[in-house]
């Protein structure tokens, strides 16, 4: 127990998370946005709904998905739509952050 007029001190690990906090991209914003839909570079979102166009990260996410919005359409993985598939990938594009890298812009 500390004493009243004692200042607590920041710990090492109290700090690290606020460097994780402010140098880690959390998806929110227009840069968030852009990365949920999957337009550059396929985003987190990897997998489309074929009936709703819902995003997903993977086929175990679609699946809730499916049986939570979906109930009476039978869920079949074939029909899901693969985003990072129909995203071109070239060394033009390799100079864009990629989404959730951890980093900051200055340093």
């Amino acid at each position: 127990m500390t004493g009243k007029a004692k200042p607590k001190k920041h710990t090492a690990k109290e700090i690290a998370l606020k460097i994780d906090a402010a140098t880690t991209n959390r998806g929110g914003g227009k840069a968030g946005q852009a990365d949920r839909s999957g337009i550059e570079k396929g985003g987190h979102a990897k997998l489309e709904c074929p009936h709703c166009k819902v995003t997903a990260p993977d086929v175990k996410s679609m699946q809730i998905h499916h049986d939570a919005k979906h109930p009476k359409i039978g869920f079949d993985e074939s029909k899901l739509n693969n985003l990072h598939a129909t995203v071109a990938t070239n060394s033009a594009d390799s100079s864009k952050p990629r989404p959730g890298i951890r980093g900051s812009h200055k340093k």
